[in-house]
């Protein structure tokens, strides 16, 4: 039976610049059963969901329902919640946490504040504070959107808590379900398609060290999908695996075509040249569309070090 990752694959479709767009995670858990839109179909009171996506749009943060990896029986509302908020931007990324019982107090954060990067909001609202243990890695397995994430997404979950990796959660929705299993990978914000436990497990590594690791990665959700792409082609240049490196600075110009600058924290900076092209030949975008897509892909043309005075004028 053919699924839309299997397309895709057969297709060698690319990943880079196919990050879902976030510049904050807001991630609360609730565990049994979630529907397509899980903020609204799911044990989540669905006015609290409104609410939520409501008091969130604009302002660069993203919600996202978590739970832990297994069977979700559906046994109703549980006493406590973990919830996270975390940054993805270089240089303020931060991953806070904390544990509720009520989760209307979400109501209560400051969503500008958050999305500009300011953990305070989080602390303050709901007595949170950093998050010690290891990054967290969020498995898309939300079957009721596509099929592929829980066919592929629900096993890696899996595969990876009985390893015995901490901070795996299954999440709702990373987009791109035919690059299952997708991951998103918190704080430093890099998601990733088609991938393994093996492979998830030296992502983790990495990340615990503060690299990252490029194969298989779509891109930093803290830019758009123009920056995503140069920054990573910055980095397959470069060999550059410091997960705060880099930063996208500037992008120039409109679809199908942008210049985008890069810049390195030792004052290095890029112009990256992105193509927006068509996927041939049309194929499913997702395992539940009726019509064939031509998803839109971003292509590098060229990458380009700046001299110290055309990076200043930049």
């Amino acid at each position: 039976m053919s699924t839309c990752s299997t397309v895709s694959r057969d297709l060698a479709e690319p990943v880079s610049g196919t990050a879902p767009v976030a510049r904050t995670w807001l991630l609360l858990e609730q565990p049994g059963p979630w529907g397509a839109k899980a903020l609204t179909s799911s044990h989540l009171d669905p006015a609290l969901g409104r609410a939520l996506e409501a008091a969130a749009k604009g302002t660069g943060v993203r919600l996202a329902l978590i739970r832990r990896p297994g069977r979700h029986a559906d046994r109703g509302t549980p006493a406590e919640r973990r919830v996270y908020a975390s940054h993805t931007v270089p240089g303020n990324v931060w991953l806070h946490g904390t544990t509720l019982t009520d989760p209307r107090r979400l109501l209560g954060l400051d969503f500008a504040a958050l999305g500009r990067g300011d953990h305070r909001a989080f602390d303050s609202a709901l007595d949170g504070g950093p998050h010690l243990g290891d990054p967290l890695a969020l498995v898309c397995t939300n079957g009721k959107r596509d099929r592929c994430c829980a066919l592929l997404g629900r096993p890696l979950a899996a595969e990876l808590a009985a390893s015995g990796a901490d901070g795996v959660w299954e999440v709702t929705h990373l987009g791109g379900h035919r690059f299952s299993p997708t991951l998103l990978v918190l704080p430093h914000g890099y998601a990733y398609g088609r991938v393994q436990a093996p492979a998830v497990k030296e992502i983790l590594h990495g990340a615990r060290e503060g690299r990252i690791v490029a194969e298989g990665c779509r891109g930093n959700s803290a830019w758009e999908r123009p920056g995503q792409a140069a920054e990573l082609a910055v980095r397959s240049a470069t060999g550059e695996q410091a997960a705060q490196a880099l930063s996208v600075v500037r992008t120039d110009g409109a679809a199908p075509h942008w210049e985008v600058t890069v810049a390195h924290t030792d004052g290095r900076h890029w112009r990256v040249t992105v193509a927006q092209g068509a996927s041939a030949p049309p194929r499913p975008e997702s395992c539940g569309a009726s019509v064939l897509g031509s998803p839109a892909r971003m292509e590098v043309t060229a990458v380009r070090e700046l001299s110290v005075t055309a990076a200043l004028a930049s």
